[in-house]
Order: C-alpha cells, then structure tokens, then sequence
C-alpha cells in the first residue's frame, strides 16, 4: 500500500477496535421503562454503568495502539 500512512495490518487493527467499541456502546442499551414515572432501577445494572464504559474505553486504547504501531517493511 505505497503511499499511505498506515499498513495492512494497521487497517486490520483499527477495523478491529471500531468493532469493539460499537460492542461497548451495544452493551449500553437497554433498561427503559416502559411507563416514565415509574423509577427503573435496571439502568444501574453493572453491564450499563462499569462493563460497557470499560469495553469502550478499551476500544478507543485498540485504537490508540493500532494508529501507533509501526507497520512491518513490506517488501
């Protein structure tokens, strides 16, 4: 891939991560109420509110680490 910035491999990584983080933000849906007065204590679950930011924030350091890494000489 002469001329760009970024190799194969680094593609591959950074395809890899967006992945991740939509998984992140998927795993934030979830635990409306169906009637809005009513309080919903779902919302808080331990999915929504430590595991999903988590995966997201991982995702977004993928992606950090697929931009930084320097591609292999490609011969």
């Amino acid at each position: 891939m002469e001329g760009f910035a970024l190799g194969k491999e680094n593609l591959k990584l950074l395809v890899i991560g967006l992945v991740i983080i939509i998984i992140g933000f998927i795993l934030m849906v979830g635990g409306k109420a169906s009637n809005p007065t009513v309080f919903n204590a779902e919302i808080f679950s331990f999915r929504r509110i430590t595991l999903a930011p988590m995966v997201v924030l991982f995702g977004f350091f993928f992606e950090i680490y697929a931009i930084i890494k320097k591609p292999k000489s490609e011969k």
